[in-house]
């Protein structure tokens, strides 16, 4: 061997050597590209994954993250992923991070992730999961030290073995369907920092003791989770503690005192459940932030301590029994910006310095017996929002200060004790919606400006006096105008009548006079006008029969004269009110009936043709000459009517007979199938298809209610005729109600109880909903005989009640879409289709037009296009393939209907309500101005707004861009309070816009979900 030789062989023995490590590399990576590549195909090579090719290295793939050449984490994150998690994905035999949250992934807990042995960090949040959480996680999953399933749909207990996963940290099963228990030993997971819970319907559980072992926990969320008895006493030791939210549950009892005491606690929710206690005096937990236990049963007083918490920004204790006074030392807090302690017994006067150390949004004291006078600088920091101080007693002046604030909304000061003149910048303040002095001892006159915004304006029983100023022409958003019980004076201007929005008009016990104005412009939404207790004159205008809303019209005690207009006759009067007037001649024959028996007291001169009421005869008698032939005749027509009487008579008794025998025939014919146990007959429902019972009618055919027992109990008949023109169409119909309407069992669906079917026509027989349809409650549609239901229609529908509307009906449909299977498609979503039962709970109906998916995520062909324009889709022009988005789209209108009032077929300039909410949305208009008016309340303004997103997002022109109504509904749910009849104030638990990266420009969800760590930004732009 030459000498040459034996370096070279040296040197290629070391380039071998050496090489060996980047071949085993460079076999791992090609391995594991063909791994990924496998996965990509199986998941169904969703389009967010083109990257993935075999020309480049997974490493640099932007879900991949490598160490040492190996494939670590692997971050899906919404890929629109749909299918199962397939085994392939553990062959990555060093995965320590897999997150697959935000996709649509179905089936059971993916059992297939077991075999990633190496596993620490594991998030499959936002899904479709379903069923239990594995008895046995622990023996596979032990090195977890993240584990989240939050937003799915799992259900059952949760299994004990979770308490073994002993290297956890972060653990959160919040907003799911566990509808059994948790397990106490949760409370063996020494590491715990986070611990998410909220949001399950378990059964009513107690909070283990053993909880109050875990040292290590800064957080945990328990909300909305069915908790019962006292918080432990053991949570006095949990001294890591930041973060805890018992809220909107049925703890009762005390809390405990160490809870002030951990000096680490930063945000305290214990808000809405039953607790009774009464706040220690002694507070050490000197980092509180928020503090939230409103709707308790609180006594005693508020801490002198709190005092101290010189970081405090939320002081939420409304809805208690709370006495004695507001702390000073509370007004002195730098950081303080919302004190809601309305509600309560709380006396003495309020902090002076309230709002001069610290910028004040929200200052809500009323009911409550304060006295004194306000505090002068409450719009100090120049943020305040509103001022809610009435049902207290309170005295003085209104602040001047509060005249330069231009940030409120609403000033409420009603049932005081106040006296002065209004600052004038309150009456013109540019965002005033609400502004309610009501019940005080105020004085001066009406300024000829008010703020733009301002929509109700209530002024009653003060000492306002002056006339009506003609400037009022420029009030052009209000609503409501209560002035009653004042001074006012002169005569009432024709600008009045200009205000293009106005639904209620309260001008009595005054002292106007003059005649009323002939001419009115505007007037066309006005359900009320109450003038009575004045001094007015002249005649009725004939002008006032055109008002097309005018419910209820009070001009009693005035002196008006001359003739009642037979215009009025036309009005569709719940209540009228001409009493104690100098008014004469005939009244209009529609008010002779008993319904209007107190309308025209005091009237001497009013007369009635055949009069029902207590009024004179306005028929001339004839002359005395011919009472002989008038007698004569009068005994003819007796014996005549007696006659044909009884010839009558014989004719009904043999047609009786007849009808029988018919009856008997025809019952025969008629084939009654029950799905609810029912207490009628066939013969029952029959004999009740009259006229008389008659409620609705559509394409399909007419509805009945009808008498079902003793008892007064109602159902509503829905008959559909069979007829050449239409049989094989409604036989179609029918057959797609009866199909799916029968099966369903759902509290927000309405219930079918049986049909009834013969050749000639079918019946579908529903329980009978007291409140009928939305679109009757929402449009001023509603034709009920009782109280007010036309004038009242926004009091009733208040937004808490919207709200409770939109979840029910969101909840039938997410039954519908996620819970049934095969699938349903309603197809003919609309408001006039979401009927309300006696406490307003809303239910989905009329499934004429519903289909069943044949298969999960496959659109399904329609025969042809339905539906209601301004609900229908806009892929519907273009194909005949639809899903479930197409229900999305036309709840997303129902959702805009809700929060703006307006109908689905009009926007503005020949568009539909959602085109007009986008084109306004797109045009940068502030989304306030687009809310209705008749419930636009400051304290709701943050809900109606996200809503009013949310039915943006679901009227997407794409498709895929729509949330499912899965999504939706948690968004509703995490926006409303519990109890919809009640109201927490300005905070919620806000959402992001689940499955809808395409519109998220800035979302920001952190560990530490506090209600205002979540953040919605909406990018409209796409």
């Amino acid at each position: 061997m030459s000498k040459l030789t034996f370096p070279l062989l040296s040197l290629f023995l070391y380039l071998l050597i050496t090489s060996i490590p980047f071949l085993v590399i460079s076999q791992n990576v090609d391995t594991e590209l063909d791994i990924l590549l496998k996965l990509k195909q199986q998941l169904g090579n969703p389009l967010s994954l083109q990257s993935w090719t075999s020309s480049s290295s997974p490493c640099s793939w932007t879900e991949i993250s490598c160490a040492d050449g190996k494939v670590t984490n692997l971050l899906l994150s919404n890929k629109d992923i749909s299918v199962e998690i397939p085994a392939t994905i553990c062959d990555l035999t060093n995965l320590t991070i897999l997150d697959l949250s935000f996709n649509y992934i179905p089936g059971g807990f993916p059992r297939a992730v077991f075999n990633c042995s190496k596993l620490q960090r594991l998030n499959l949040s936002q899904n479709y999961f379903v069923g239990p959480i594995p008895d046995d996680i622990d023996h596979w999953l032990s090195n977890l030290k993240y584990l989240d399933l939050g937003a799915n749909n799992f259900s059952g207990d949760i299994p004990p073995a979770i308490g073994n996963l002993t290297e956890l940290q972060y653990l959160y099963l919040n907003s799911n369907q566990f509808n059994g228990t948790f397990p106490k030993e949760i409370g063996n997971l020494a590491n715990l920092v986070e611990l998410g819970l909220a949001y399950n319907g378990f059964v009513p559980s107690t909070i283990p003791v053993e909880f109050g072992k875990l040292s290590k926990l800064t957080f945990m969320w328990i909300r909305y989770a069915n908790l019962i008895s006292p918080i432990p006493d053991s949570f006095a030791n949990l001294s890591s503690l930041e973060h805890l939210d018992l809220a909107v549950n049925n703890l009762e009892g005390s809390i405990p005192d160490g809870l002030f005491l951990l000096k680490n606690l930063t945000n305290l929710y214990l808000f809405r459940n039953k607790l009774s206690w009464e706040i220690p005096q002694k507070v050490e937990a000197l980092n509180l932030v928020e503090i939230d236990l409103a709707m308790n049963n609180l006594n005693g007083s508020i801490p002198e301590d709190f005092g101290k918490l010189q970081n405090l920004k939320l002081l939420s204790l409304f809805t208690n029994q709370l006495s004695g006074e507001i702390p000073p030392s509370i007004g002195l807090i730098s950081t303080l910006k919302t004190l809601k302690v309305f509600t309560n017994n709380l006396s003495g006067v309020l902090p002076p310095e309230l709002g001069l150390h610290s910028k004040l949004e929200h200052f809500e004291v009323s009911t409550n017996h304060f006295s004194g006078q306000l505090p002068e600088n409450l719009c100090a920091g120049g943020v305040l929002l509103g001022v809610v101080a009435f049902s207290n007693n309170l005295t003085g002046e209104v602040p001047q200060s509060l005249g330069n604030c231009d940030t409120l909304l609403t000033v409420q000061l009603y049932n005081n004790k106040f006296t002065g003149e209004i600052p004038s910048g309150i009456w013109t303040a540019v965002n005033m919606t609400y502004l309610m002095l009501s019940d005080n001892s105020f004085s001066g006159e009406l300024p000829s400006s008010l703020a733009s915004n301002l929509s109700r304006l209530e002024i009653s029983n003060n000492k306002f006096s002056g006339p009506i100023p003609t400037g009022i022409s420029r009030w052009v958003n209000l609503i409501v105008f209560e002035a009653s019980n004042n001074l006012f004076s002169g005569e009432i201007p024709v600008e009045v009548t200009s205000l293009p929005l106005l639904t209620a008009l309260f001008l009595d016990g005054n002292q106007f006079s003059g005649q009323l104005p002939t001419k009115i412009i505007s007037w066309k939404s006005l359900t009320t006008l109450n003038l009575s207790r004045n001094a007015l004159s002249g005649q009725i205008p004939t002008v006032m029969g055109s008002l097309p809303s005018l419910s209820y019209l009070d001009l009693s005690q005035n002196h008006f004269s001359g003739k009642i207009p037979s215009e009025l006759g036309q009005l569709k009067l719940l209540e009228l009110n001409l009493s104690s007037n100098q008014l004469f001649g005939q009244i209009p024959d529609q008010f002779d009936n008993l319904a209007y028996e107190n309308s025209f007291l005091n009237n001497s001169n009013l007369c009635a043709v055949n009069p029902v009421l207590n009024l004179p005869n306005c028929y001339i008698r004839p002359r005395s000459s011919k009472k002989l032939s008038s007698k004569f005749l009068a005994m003819i027509l007796v014996l005549a009517i007696a006659i044909f009487i009884g010839a009558a008579i014989l004719t009904l008794l043999a047609f009786r007979g007849y009808q029988r025998k018919k009856q008997k025939r025809d019952l025969a014919t008629w084939k009654l199938t029950s799905f609810q146990k029912v207490d009628f007959t066939e013969a029952n429902i029959l004999a009740s298809l009259t006229e008389n019972n008659l409620i609705g009618s559509g394409g399909s055919g007419k509805v009945y209610r009808i008498v079902v027992n003793h008892a007064g109990e109602f159902v509503a008949v829905k008959r559909i005729w069979n007829s050449k023109a239409f049989d094989e169409k409604l036989e179609k119909e029918f057959v797609a109600e009866v199909q799916i309407l029968g099966t369903i069992r759902h509290s927000n669906i309405v219930k079918l109880l049986c049909y009834i079917s013969s050749e000639e026509s079918k019946l579908l027989v529903y329980e009978y909903l007291e409140n009928q349809s939305l679109d009757r409650w929402l449009h001023g549609k509603n034709k009920r005989s009782s109280s007010a239901a036309n004038s009242i229609h926004h009091a009733f529908l208040d937004w808490p009640r919207r709200m409770q509307i939109a979840i029910g009906a969101a909840q039938g449909l997410c039954y519908m879409h996620h819970d049934c299977s095969p699938p349903i498609i309603h197809r003919d979503v609309k408001s006039s289709n979401i009927l309300l039962d006696s406490k307003f709970e809303a239910k989905i109906a009329d499934f004429g037009l519903a289909k069943m998916l044949a298969k999960q995520g496959q659109a399904h062909t329609m025969s042809a296009v339905a539906g209601s324009f301004g609900y229908i889709a806009p892929e519907y022009a273009y194909t005949t393939k639809v899903n479930e988005k197409i229900d999305v789209y036309s709840f997303g209108v129902v959702l805009l209907e809700l929060v703006t009032g307006r109908e689905a077929n009009v926007g503005d300039q020949n568009t539909s309500l959602a085109e007009w909410a986008w084109r306004r949305n797109l045009e940068g208009k502030p989304i306030v101005d687009c809310l209705d008016e008749g419930i636009k309340e400051s304290c709701y303004l943050d809900e109606m707004t996200t809503v009013f997103k949310l039915g943006l997002i679901c009227t997407s022109t794409a498709p895929s861009t729509r949330p499912s109504m899965k999504d939706v509904l948690q968004i509703l749910r995490r926006i409303s309070p519990r109890n919809y009849g009640e109201k927490l104030g300005s905070e919620f638990d806000v959402t992001p816009l689940l499955g809808n990266p395409t519109y998220l420009s800035s979302y920001r969800r952190s560990n530490r979900v506090s209600d205002d760590e979540y953040d919605i930004s909406l990018d409209y732009s796409v």
